[in-house]
């Protein structure tokens, strides 16, 4: 009897879940790279198509050196299923990742508008509408920016890559830092542009530098001081912090995780198959801790921690906030541990009564 009371007892209470995260979430990570790969593809794209409109338009294709020809050659063949007048049809794509056209579609990064009406001391409304797209997105899916689009992320997750290499002779980039310097960095870019007159944002945003460093390498064959800058914030992602820059000094990332604090998109933990295998923290680039239900403001949606989760335990969720802390998974031996102990106590108890 009392061998089957002890039997049910540890099995009482026990949470039972199929729940599973839909198929697809799995690979949604492979797609983040894909979209990664394309919009820094297209910061490359965008100054050759821009050379090639000019010489388009100069109809000057004979005195072409062999290879400005080659160029010219090889952007008609890319953009001639999509334009008819090259030195007109090409306007549609334009600029960068801190602002530019698509399409007839004119995009703008919010830093961007924060940056301008702080230097302006006023709001210009045409350039606020073009931000509301990439605000909406913001506040449904959070810092998904920072994740999914920002060509600096593509740079630094490579460089990760690196970095993990090096580990491997004692040199670790392990240090941490409070995350809320990255909020003095845009409280202090938003008063020295109001104080100057001038965009502060757009020497030290690292998307806005890398756009507008490979513009200049490729249209005018020339580098600005931005190129040192950039270098400097992959020393210091190497040799310091691991994603150091994004995760502690980014002013776009400090308004990205204001905005994004209250997304409806949200990465949950399932703790029911969960067997706290640590590899979603390891995996996580912000250096957030998703095996105990803490992602917060931080978290841009990079589903890092789905795609390599061997037990399907992570998945994505509609809330307003993120779940607390739910303890140990379920499938882990600390939780097996805690129950065995709680629930033998159970018979105890009820002998000596």
């Amino acid at each position: 009897m009392d061998k089957e009371f002890t039997q049910a007892s540890l099995t009482k209470d026990k949470p039972i879940s199929d729940s599973k995260p839909f198929p697809l979430w799995k690979h949604l990570n492979k797609l983040r790279w894909f979209s990664l790969s394309v919009v820094f593809l297209m910061l490359i794209l965008i100054p050759l198509l821009s050379i090639y409109q000019h010489y388009a338009a100069a109809q000057g294709y004979n005195h072409l050196s062999p290879s400005q020809t080659l160029l010219y050659d090889t952007m008609e063949f890319i953009s001639s299923p999509f334009v008819d007048e090259p030195e007109h049809d090409l306007d549609a794509i334009k600029g960068t990742t801190w602002s530019g056209q698509l399409f007839g579609v004119k995009l703008t990064d919010p830093l961007a508008v924060v940056g301008q009406i702080a230097a302006s001391l006023k709001i210009y409304w045409p350039l606020l509408l073009t931000a509301l797209i990439p605000l909406l997105a913001t506040l449904i899916f959070g810092r998904f920016f920072c994740g999914w689009i920002c060509p600096a992320t593509f740079i630094y997750e490579l460089n990760s890559n690196l970095s993990i290499y090096l580990s491997r002779f004692g040199i670790n980039n392990n240090r941490r830092f409070h995350k809320s310097i990255k909020y003095l960095v845009l409280a202090l870019g938003i008063g020295i542009s109001a104080y100057t007159g001038t965009l502060a944002f757009a020497s030290i945003y690292p998307p806005a530098v890398l756009g507008r460093e490979l513009y200049f390498s490729i249209a005018l064959s020339g580098f600005g001081a931005g190129t040192l800058f950039f270098i400097l914030t992959l020393l210091f992602d190497t040799f310091v912090s691991r994603r150091g820059i994004c995760r502690y000094l980014c002013p776009g990332g400090a308004l990205y995780s204001l905005l994004g604090r209250y997304r409806i998109v949200r990465v949950k933990r399932l703790v029911e198959p969960c067997n706290d295998c640590n590899k979603c923290n390891a995996v996580c680039e912000f250096g957030l801790d998703p095996m105990r239900d803490n992602f917060g403001a931080e978290c841009n949606n990079c589903t890092a921690c789905i795609s390599v989760c061997p037990k399907s335990a992570m998945s994505l969720t509609l809330s307003m906030s993120d779940t607390p802390n739910q303890g140990p998974g379920h499938q882990s031996r600390l939780y097996r541990q805690q129950n065995m102990d709680h629930n033998l106590a159970i018979p105890i108890k009820n002998i000596s009564e």
